[in-house]
């Protein structure tokens, strides 16, 4: 069988990156936390604001674009409550996941109000501090260290 070039026969598959950070595909938790804080990093705090050196991510990006931009941020947010769900969160917990990012969905909705809200309630950071706190308890062996 002919191997396209370049290809190595005992080459492994690459795991798929984003910014930097290796995303691990598997269902384990420390696989989630790590996929869950990469979203998290991306719609919250993936670029700055020069002058002011205020965090911003795609959430508050996107959100400019009226009702779309709003679908799309809250898609987006929908997937860490769906790794909550998988994680075994309590239906507490995923709950006030859900609600963190409907209000940040109805902030949105508001013109100019809404996208200078997302500056400051940041329904993605929120639900990940919920998770990590979860993961922390029930999955110890998944902390990180921050220096």
């Amino acid at each position: 069988m002919d191997r396209p070039e370049g290809l190595q026969p005992d080459a492994a598959p690459q795991k798929p990156r984003a910014m930097g950070i290796e995303l691990p595909m598997g269902a384990d938790p420390a696989a989630v936390r790590k996929r869950v804080e990469a979203m998290e990093m991306l719609l919250e705090r993936s670029f700055r604001i020069p002058g002011v050196n205020v965090p911003v991510g795609l959430d508050a990006i996107i959100g400019l674009v009226p009702v779309i931009g709003d679908l799309i941020s809250s898609a987006m947010g929908a997937y860490i409550v769906w790794e909550g769900r998988n994680l075994g969160l309590s239906r507490w917990q995923l709950s006030r996941m859900g609600a963190n990012v409907l209000f940040d969905a109805l902030l949105g909705l508001v013109p100019i109000v809404g996208d200078a809200a997302d500056l400051v309630f940041r329904s993605n950071t929120r639900n990940l501090r919920i998770i990590r706190r979860h993961l922390d308890k029930h999955h110890p062996q998944t902390r990180i260290i921050e220096g």
